[in-house]
């Protein structure tokens, strides 16, 4: 008896062009999890509105990430690729599970805590339930597992709370997801405050390496970015700057540190900065072509993303329904 491929669901939301941290954390990755497992990949546009969006630019925010996706190589025809708006079972669910998650719970989500203080004047009702949606996106594809960074793991846990509450209501309508950590990838920090994770929001413009960044910005910023008076490349406590860098120089050719501490005895930073600028504008030229390759043969962009949302939909409603008829809505008979 063949055994069922183990399903793995990820979204990403379209608030700006990932970074560099995002993509050796994270993107790089999702081809391969895609060969291993059932995929589905979403653009998290619902999530997005819980902060003011300038519609056009929102707009042409989502449809970059989409192309992003299929420029990673995650092909449609494998995966499910969707954006979050377009299969209307994800706002459904996230509205039921609502009903089934208490305020407490809801109440001691960090992140919420964090945005309220970022977005003072705007703490909407969806700010403070979207892990419900969040939720009700991993359960409607009965997610085995979910690739989650360190920011995420509460929500992921909110989710597992949610659906053991629902089945043990119910009976087993949801699979419970696990989280889904791999050993590839790093943490990737500032390269002006590397005790900070490298983040596309950071308001210093060279703290952070933008996917789309031309060749002659990333060598620049890189070039800039902050070591120490060492002017020795090792990996040691201390040497937050150099760790960084070789960190991002490990992800991008494969090399140990052991490897890089060899290959740059006796040499300053300098020649250091330089190869690890040129080994990451290699790693990202491929991807950069193939995006600019999709994101402009619109037939094509659209065509993916309305084949994904029927495909996902064609999933995600099969639990919707399940869910709905345990709880007792009346439904048609087919």
């Amino acid at each position: 008896m063949e055994t069922k491929q183990k399903r793995v669901l990820s979204l990403i939301q379209p608030s700006g062009i990932p970074t560099l941290g995002n993509y050796l954390g994270a993107l790089k990755n999702w081809s391969d999890i895609a060969d291993e497992y059932e995929c589905a990949f979403g653009v998290a546009d619902l999530h997005a509105i819980t902060v003011r969006q300038d519609p056009q630019k929102f707009r042409k925010q989502v449809s970059d990430m989409y192309a992003l996706l299929l420029a990673l190589d995650l092909k449609p025809e494998k995966n499910i690729l969707f954006v979050q708006s377009q299969v209307p079972t994800h706002a459904q669910m996230g509205w039921i599970l609502d009903c089934y998650t208490q305020f407490g719970e809801m109440s001691r989500m960090t992140q919420f805590k964090d945005k309220s203080k970022q977005h003072a004047d705007n703490v909407n009702v969806g700010l403070f339930s979207y892990p419900a949606l969040m939720a009700g996106d991993i359960l409607l594809y009965q997610a085995d597992y979910v690739p989650v960074g360190a920011d995420q793991k509460q929500h992921l846990e909110i989710c597992r709370d949610i659906a053991n509450r629902f089945n043990g209501l119910y009976g087993d309508v949801f699979t419970i997801p696990e989280p889904l950590i791999r050993d590839t990838g790093a943490r990737i920090m500032s390269l002006t405050d590397p005790t900070k994770k490298m983040s596309k929001s950071d308001p210093n413009p060279k703290s952070y390496v933008s996917i789309f960044d031309e060749p002659n910005v990333i060598a620049k910023k890189i070039r800039s970015a902050v070591t120490d008076s060492e002017a020795c490349v090792r990996y040691a406590e201390g040497k937050d700057g150099v760790n960084n860098l070789m960190s991002i120089y490990s992800c991008v050719t494969g090399l140990t540190n052991e490897q890089i501490e060899a290959e740059f005895a006796g040499k300053g930073y300098g020649d250091f900065k330089n190869a690890v600028a040129d080994a990451v504008i290699a790693s990202l030229e491929p991807l950069q072509a193939e995006f600019k390759r999709v994101s402009s043969d619109r037939a094509y962009l659209e065509q993916c993303m309305k084949e994904g949302a029927e495909k996902a939909m064609y999933v995600s409603s099969k639990t919707l329904n399940k869910a709905m008829k345990k709880i007792g809505f009346y439904q048609f008979k087919k």
